[in-house]
């Protein structure tokens, strides 16, 4: 009974972690002159400064920074835009949770 009861608890857990995990809004951000390490610490220090931000990923090579917001936050574009700016650097796209509805 112990195992059974074990099992349920860690479905539940584990179900609970998928369901807040789907409702994360995820940004890309295509910001041109990323170049080194340096660069990718200034970026993610403006952008993690931001209200509901959780997560920032920075990729150098491809020039992409991915954000991800708290569960339940929603982080307006021109946020985005103000802090990659206040970094000294040039965003070129955003891509969010708005711009991929419909495209499944």
């Amino acid at each position: 009974m112990k195992i059974i009861f074990g099992a349920a608890v860690a479905i539940a857990l584990f179900g609970g972690a998928m369901s807040a995990t789907a409702q994360a809004e995820v940004y890309s951000l295509y910001v041109d002159g990323l170049a080194c390490p340096f660069c990718a610490y200034g970026i993610e220090k403006e952008l993690t400064s931001l209200d509901g931000v959780e997560k920032v990923e920075v990729d150098i090579n491809k020039g992409v920074v991915v954000v991800t917001a708290a569960e339940g936050a929603r982080i307006p574009e021109a946020s985005l835009r103000q802090a990659v700016d206040n970094a000294g650097f040039t965003l070129r796209k955003v891509e969010g949770p708005e711009s991929k509805k419909g495209t499944n």
